[in-house]
């Protein structure tokens, strides 16, 4: 491991540091490095796995030899001056098997994105190529890296559209690909996204309606200002709780502003921005909700807009304006309930012919039907996975089934201490249990399972890296907050006895959640055992009690406990202790880095920000 990072170092990297080949970790960004990449850098290194260079002077072509390390996880040479051809540079690294991270931003590299770009390691999850010379189209091919969760490939000169693979990245986050030249239509298929929580295709030439498929995205910071979007804001882009920042502004949309608008900022109106500005709408501006606000909205440029509140002096709607409005709501309206009553027609003569054919075919099958569902469900089958994700049909609510593998030893004994645990507790911060199911199938074979309420973001073990301070510092609140209940605010109370990353849940709005209660100990049972320190209470390894404090040092230096790196006698505990206060800097996350502001583009008030977490930090740590 080899990190000398933000140190203003000057010169180039000395050669003999690019020898060592047991070498996995090697970071130097935010210098004033200079020179061209080692060319047979892939040779000299050739088990690193993280690479970062960001944020120096270096120059010349990304050396083809990078090909040869083929264990590379992260690869960062954004904010450098690095030229060459696009095709021949992404070529070399498609034999990388393991990349995770792709960060070329802000270079002079050249060229057109192959379709190559199609055959990165199924593991790519971050692909940053913004601020490059470059032309051409994003590949068709994209869509086949289902891990992605970031795309920033902006300010290119990208031409035609968007493909509509991009819409079969389920996982994808962030889509941002602002001023570029990408003049089609926007894709309906980006409407099938379910994490995604930034959409930026600002200053493009995009022509076309706003798809109203966008509406179905939650929590979604959008930005469509500067393109040629014609036609009215759709009715679905209102949806409730879907869209938290929305700028249309300096495009071509015509119509009136829909009333259901004001209500997609919900809760969190106070720090939403709307931008309608310069565009052709009109009619009555609403006065709910973000509405009431002239602040957070912006409506300049739209000379037919009328109304709303006096803030925004516009003029008053004539006595015609309103009356003709009326007439189109009633129009609207009764086109609405027209077709409701068409579709529940159809859907009720559906379900009877559907229930005739059943009842024909259900009798004379019924014997080999029951048998083969049987098989087809069996417990057998089910107890050689963990957790299910699944649909209640009752209202559609997804739900988390854990099957316990009943062969396993201590399985049982698991089952019943997680029902005892989970019986009486009820707190935001832990895991909420739905039911629990105990029986057997027709063949004697015990099943056992518990049903959770689903967390859309998986586990904290699991959850991209790249998460701010802020949202690292929130998660670690919500686990103490959970374990304060646990610990003083239940009748019994309760120790975890394994808590850790992959035991930590995070929902929709990335709360934390703590979950597993298999190794529960109440505390009445632990203190008649005599354990008076915490030798009986048993966990993963690695995460001996207090397993809140190594939990916190890992989830600020994103280490495990368990790293080959710790040896001799060195621990994470020790790790962080010996660099504590100085260089707290030197074991914080590296992925705190990527992405980050460049020290020349700094602002005094955002140095008392980064003086400020550090203290924090440092407290903490």
């Amino acid at each position: 491991m080899f990190q000398v990072s933000v140190y203003s170092l000057t010169g180039s990297i000395p050669i003999q540091l690019l020898n060592i080949t047991s070498m996995e970790y090697f970071h130097v960004s935010e210098n004033q490095l200079v020179g061209e990449l080692p060319p047979h850098i892939g040779f000299t290194l050739p088990n690193v796995r993280i690479l970062l260079l960001a944020g120096n002077q270096f120059f010349g072509n990304i050396p083809h030899s990078i090909s040869n390390a083929s264990k590379l996880e992260w690869l960062d040479f954004a904010n450098n001056s690095l030229t060459g051809l696009i095709p021949e540079d992404l070529d070399s690294l498609v034999n990388c098997t393991y990349l995770e991270v792709v960060s070329l931003s802000v270079n002079s590299l050249s060229g057109t994105l192959p379709n190559s770009l199609a055959n990165f390691s199924s593991h790519l999850r971050y692909l940053y190529m913004s601020a490059n010379p470059i032309s051409g189209s994003i590949p068709t091919e994209i869509g086949n890296l289902k891990n992605l969760i970031i795309i920033a490939i902006e300010k290119f000169i990208l031409i035609r559209n968007i493909p509509i693979s991009v819409g079969y990245l389920l996982k994808l986050q962030v889509l941002s690909l602002f001023e570029n030249n990408i003049s089609r239509e926007i894709p309906s298929s980006l409407g099938n996204f379910t994490f995604l929580t930034e959409l930026n295709l600002c200053g493009n030439s995009i022509r076309g309606s706003v798809p109203s498929a966008l509406g179905s995205c939650h929590q979604l910071w959008l930005d469509l200002s500067h393109n040629h979007l014609t036609g009215p804001i759709p009715l679905a882009v209102g949806n409730p709780k879907s869209i938290p920042h929305l700028d249309l502004s300096k495009n071509e949309l015509s119509g009136e502003i829909p009333s259901s608008l004001a209500w997609i900022f919900g809760y969190i109106s106070i720090f939403a921005k709307l931008n309608l500005s310069y565009n052709n709408l009109d009619g009555d501006v609403p006065r709910k909700m973000i509405f009431k606000n002239a602040s957070a909205i912006s409506e300049a440029g739209n000379e037919k807009l009328c109304g709303g509140i006096s803030e925004l002096k516009l003029p008053p709607c004539t006595p015609s304006e309103l009356k003709k409005r009326e007439k189109s709501k009633g129009f609207k309206l009764m086109i609405l309930l027209l077709s409701g009553l068409v579709g529940l027609i159809l859907v009720m003569s559906l379900l009877i012919i559907n229930r005739l054919r059943r009842q024909r075919t259900v009798t004379s099958s019924e014997s080999s039907s029951r048998k083969d569902l049987l098989l087809n469900v069996s417990y057998e089958s089910l107890v050689k996975a963990t957790v299910y994700k699944g649909i209640l049909d009752l209202d559609q609510t997804f739900i988390a089934v854990k099957v316990l593998f009943l062969h396993q030893r201590g399985a049982l004994k698991s089952f019943m201490a997680e029902c005892q645990a989970l019986r009486n507790i009820r707190h935001r911060n832990l895991v909420k249990i739905i039911t629990a199911c105990s029986t057997s199938d027709f063949q004697g074979n015990y099943f056992r399972a518990l049903v959770y309420e689903f967390m859309h973001h998986g586990s904290l073990e699991s959850c991209p890296r790249i998460l701010s301070f802020l949202r690292r510092l929130n998660i670690a609140i919500d686990v103490a907050s959970a374990l304060e209940y646990l610990h003083h605010h239940c009748k019994k109370p309760i120790v975890h006895c394994d808590l850790k990353p992959s035991n930590v849940l995070l929902d929709n709005d990335m709360t934390a959640h703590m979950g597993d209660f298999g190794l529960t100990r109440f505390i009445p049972e632990v203190m008649s055992s005599n354990q008076c320190s915490s030798v009986g209470l048993k966990g993963t390894v690695g995460y001996a009690t207090p397993e809140y404090g190594i939990l916190l040092l890992e989830i600020f230096t994103g280490k495990r406990p368990t790293s080959d790196m710790f040896t001799e006698g060195l621990d994470l505990h020790n790790f962080v202790k010996m660099a504590l206060p100085d260089q707290i800097l030197q074991v914080l996350d590296p992925l705190f880095l990527v992405g980050g502001v460049q020290e020349g583009e700094e602002t005094a008030e955002e140095n008392i920000k980064k003086g400020q977490i550090r203290e924090s930090l440092i407290a903490i740590l």
